[in-house]
């Protein structure tokens, strides 16, 4: 991988290189220093941006490395810290240093002057670097510290150990599946109603060893289903409220609703009002609404007779930045017809009995996805928000990449849980055979950009990897754990 070098950094080495400078440079403690000779600039894929310069500071004349960098807080971000091949820096260059920190250091521990480019020269430069920065900001914010060594790894080391973080993160989901069913089953034997009431769970019940037979209510299932559907429903903005959403119209609250036959109109109205996005009706404003909104006021004032939960507010939800597609209304109307599936049509035994009777895991993969895409319907099929209409009309509430991803990141777990939990050893066995083979189309800025830095992108498709992308940056990368990282110790050692 060639060292790629952006267009503001090439103009931070003409400054260097030129001696651009309108005043004397000195560093923070007022020692003064002189470049005699700006070193030649380093073309190969690692290392200092300059080797061979002399720079005099005070009365000292040193001969090494330079390190010119957009922020002075790029030199640990960068790794260069740990870094052997930075051990003969002799003076760190920024063109930010927003505290004024007036050294860095090396990986064995040698203090490194660092000057701010910035207070050295000419302002109109200074905004017009600024500007190149600001627009590089976005792409550069997942590099990888290891970027520039990365590819001195063998792709098979990569791959394995990518396949390896990826089994690590489906199994922290599980986990986590776990607790929460766990706290379920607290709930449901003290007969707390959530988010009304707060309560903690015992030490008793956090060592206790629960048996399976603790866990055959099927009603515990669908609930730690809806939520986490719900939840996965919220993309990243929104991930949180829909999770809340979920706990406090619970499916206790949701089964007094409705029927088969008018569930969706109920369910929405109850969702809607509870999530706190349902229009105010006013009864001197009411032909500025549709039918539709009318309607869903008149249920929602029946329904908050029998609902004592928390009721959310519109400010609780994000739109700004978001795709009209992903909405929280066109997902709210989504999970509708999801929770319909889940408590009318048999939706986790469908799901558990596909994974048993299926042979073939490609026809298994494509029944699972399948159960996730929800085509558009009613009143949300021409509409993005409340009495807004939509230039074009909505396909899918969920479509293929959302299904994709819930799948991979919530059906598989649960499932996975589910059949250890019930002693059914094949059908785990068969659950991890389709995440490790399972193709995805979607992806995200994370993977796009840990798959490049490692030149690993003919891996990004597959979930197995993409998912051991993402537990790469969450646990190492930006926790600055190189060394705790099996690529780390390959490269910084």
């Amino acid at each position: 991988m060639t060292r790629a070098i952006k267009l503001y950094e090439a103009e931070l080495y003409n400054v260097w290189q030129n001696k651009s400078f309108e005043n004397p440079l000195q560093s923070g403690t007022g020692q003064k220093i002189e470049i005699i000779d700006p070193g030649e600039l380093n073309k190969d894929s690692s290392g200092p941006d300059f080797k061979n310069a002399r720079v005099k500071i005070d009365d000292i004349t040193y001969v090494g490395d330079v390190e010119i960098e957009r922020d002075y807080n790029d030199w640990k971000h960068h790794g260069h810290n740990i870094d052997k091949k930075y051990n003969k820096v002799i003076l760190h260059v920024c063109f930010l240093n927003k505290y004024r920190q007036n050294y860095v250091y090396n990986k064995e521990g040698r203090k490194i002057i660092s000057i701010c480019l910035s207070d050295y020269i000419d302002e109109e430069e200074v905004k017009e670097i600024n500007r190149k920065i600001e627009a590089s900001k976005e792409e550069l914010s997942h590099r990888l510290r290891c970027i520039e060594l990365a590819d001195k790894i063998p792709f098979g080391f990569k791959k394995r150990f990518l396949a390896e973080l990826g089994i690590k993160r489906f199994e922290k989901k599980t986990n986590r599946i776990f607790e929460r069913l766990k706290e379920l089953k607290f709930l449901s034997e003290l007969k707390i109603k959530e988010p009304k009431i707060g309560y903690e769970l015992t030490e008793e019940f956090n060592s206790r060893n629960f048996s399976a037979e603790e866990f055959q209510d099927p009603a515990l299932w669908e609930q730690l289903f809806y939520e986490f559907i719900f939840e996965a429903l919220g993309y990243s903005k929104n991930k949180n409220i829909m999770l809340k959403l979920a706990r406090s119209a619970n499916l206790n609250f949701i089964k007094r609703l409705s029927d088969k036959e008018n569930f969706i109109e109920l369910a929405e109205a109850a969702l809607y009002g509870i999530g706190g996005l349902l229009p105010n009706v006013n009864g001197d404003e009411k032909e500025k609404y549709s039918e539709y909104t009318l309607k869903l006021n008149e249920d929602w004032e029946n329904i908050k007779k029998i609902y004592d939960g928390e009721v959310y507010s519109e400010t609780d939800w994000h739109f700004f930045k978001l795709r009209p597609q992903n909405f929280p209304t066109i997902r709210i109307a989504g999970g509708v017809r999801f929770l319909k599936e889940l408590l009318f049509n048999d939706l986790i035994s469908r799901i558990v009995k596909k994974i048993i009777e299926i042979r073939s895991l490609s026809v298994l993969m494509n029944s699972l996805k399948s159960l996730f895409i929800i085509k558009s319907g009613g009143y949300w099929k021409r509409h993005y928000t409340f009495d807004n209409s939509s230039s074009k009309e909505i396909k899918y509430f969920v479509g293929l990449s959302r299904a994709d991803e819930m799948v991979v990141n919530v059906v598989l777990p649960f499932l996975a849980l589910y059949f250890k939990i019930f002693g059914k050893e094949n059908a785990g066995k068969k659950v991890m055979k389709i995440y490790q083979i399972y193709s995805q189309n979607s992806d995200n800025r994370i993977t796009r950009e840990v798959a490049e830095n490692l030149d690993v992108e003919l891996l990004l498709k597959k979930s197995i990897y993409s998912q051991g992308m993402i537990e790469l940056f969450r646990s190492y990368c930006s926790k600055n754990k190189c060394l705790e990282c099996k690529l780390g110790e390959q490269i910084f050692n």
